[in-house]
């Protein structure tokens, strides 16, 4: 019978955490490898508490290719979902060879041992932010790639080194073919139903939903509006904003096509996991307020460079092949992000 063991680098993170809680529901036995350098190991403490399962934690780094061959040993995982990665597009700007450092060889240490230790099943925790600027606003995964900033240049070149590596083993008969799920986030928010577990960003948040949240709940004093003269329907910007349980549910369906005919004799595969839907940064304060009943003070500041005027997913692709769609709606989205903020007013601390 084939192994349901599931590693996940970066699961004590936002994402990983909720991909954590998921697995465990589904009987899958969970691994997690965590550096904690911007996640919390209370996160895995809920998790374990809400679905009344366990799983294995080692804190270690990825690039560590002693510790992370020790492991695959010990615990002989079928797949492996990579999160682990430093996201901030700001800080990306002002330490690259952090990012490259972390994000690109760390993806090289762990396929590498992947190689070794003959398990090459992945699910690929990429981005929106690959894609370049583009005449359309909705995003298909044929759309030219072309990154503006150093992370999403990160997760790119990350992609690329997986492409490449699936083709290179296609032609070597005598070895198990890489079966490698790129997803492509757009913009996950929101939290676990029971409040539990949620988004808890290291200092001033980057993300939207987060900044706003903590601006009701009197954490912050105000939200900076980056620009209200984009050719939008409001004039600020558009995204496409996911529910993080949404998301995960989207890994659980990779790893179920990465065992089926889709990727029988290998391959590489990239997905869009949105909604299909944008909201402007207006829409959000406006919907944030009505579900709340809070009024969230804020300012319009000038736009920052590099930011795109609309852009969300086209996930027909994903909903044909993975057997994946979105169930939760933005009010879903804003009352579980509130939930967790107002029981969690300072995060896991």
């Amino acid at each position: 019978m084939k192994s349901r063991t599931v590693l996940i680098t970066g699961g004590a993170g936002y994402i990983g955490s909720h991909a954590c809680l998921e697995l465990l529901q589904a009987d899958f036995n969970v691994v997690v490898v965590d550096n904690l350098s911007n996640s919390k190991l209370e996160s895995l403490t809920r998790v374990q508490q809400i679905t009344g399962k366990t799983l294995t934690f080692y804190q270690a780094d990825i690039r560590d290719k002693a510790a992370l061959s020790d492991i695959f040993a010990k615990e002989k995982p079928s797949t492996v979902i990579h999160f682990a990665g430093l996201k901030a597009v700001g800080e990306s700007v002002e330490q690259p060879l952090l990012y490259y450092h972390n994000n690109v060889f760390g993806t090289l240490v762990l396929t590498e041992v992947m190689d070794e230790a003959e398990v090459r099943q992945l699910v690929f925790s990429s981005s929106a932010t690959v894609y370049g600027e583009s005449d359309s606003p909705q995003y298909t995964e044929d759309f030219p790639l072309g990154a503006i900033n150093p992370y999403g240049r990160s997760k790119a070149m990350i992609e690329d080194i997986l492409r490449d590596l699936s083709i290179a083993d296609k032609n070597k008969p005598h070895k198990t073919p890489w079966k490698i799920a790129l997803l492509r986030y757009f913009n996950p928010i929101g939290a676990h139903e029971s409040g539990l577990i949620g988004e808890d960003p290291n200092g001033i948040p980057n993300n939207l939903m987060p900044y706003v949240s903590q601006v009701a709940i009197g954490k912050l004093e105000q939200l900076s509006v980056f620009g209200d003269d984009y050719p939008t329907r409001d004039g600020t910007g558009v995204r496409d904003y996911i529910h993080v349980v949404d998301l995960v549910k989207g890994h659980l369906k990779a790893i179920e096509a990465l065992n089926s005919d889709i990727f029988s004799s290998g391959s590489c595969k990239a997905y869009n996991l949105g909604t299909g839907q944008g909201y402007s940064v207006l829409e959000i304060i406006n919907t944030f307020e009505s579900v709340t009943g809070k009024t969230i003070n804020y300012k319009i500041s000038p736009r920052r460079s590099g930011d795109l005027a609309e852009c969300f997913a086209n996930p027909n692709l994903a909903l044909k092949e993975l057997n994946w769609q979105v169930e939760k709606n933005l009010k879903d989205m804003i009352a579980d992000t509130w939930n967790w903020q107002t029981k969690n007013p300072q995060g896991y601390n």
